[in-house]
């Protein structure tokens, strides 16, 4: 098992998660994180501190598509190990549904 960011995150990227790492296996998107599935100890700290509810098992049903997500981006975005400030807009599309197709960018983050 391992732990894997879905869409909750897309367009919030709040960092807690981050902050509690043992093993620094989250990575920058432009507009969300995502965890390295070979990286991750599968401790689950980070889960809870989510306040967007976007971290899960992967274990849990439709977990598929997004540990398949996690798993590519990991390895063309950078490491990210510090906590940094959420989106702008993280407050008002929190919760939103169908931000994969709406907001979703390929693109990196700054990382650190």
């Amino acid at each position: 098992m391992t732990y894997v960011v879905i869409e909750s995150c897309i367009a919030c990227k709040h960092t807690d998660c981050v902050d509690v790492c043992p093993v620094d296996c989250f990575y920058e998107g432009e507009n969300m994180l995502v965890i390295h599935p070979d990286e991750c100890i599968d401790c689950g700290v980070c889960e809870p501190e989510c306040p967007v509810d976007a971290i899960r098992p992967d274990t849990e049903p439709g977990m598929e598509k997004w540990l398949e997500i996690n798993r590519e981006y990991a390895e063309k975005w950078p490491n990210l190990i510090t906590r940094i400030d959420p989106l702008p807009e993280a407050d008002e599309r929190a919760g939103e549904q169908g931000k994969f197709e709406k907001y979703f960018s390929p693109e990196p983050g700054q990382g650190g």
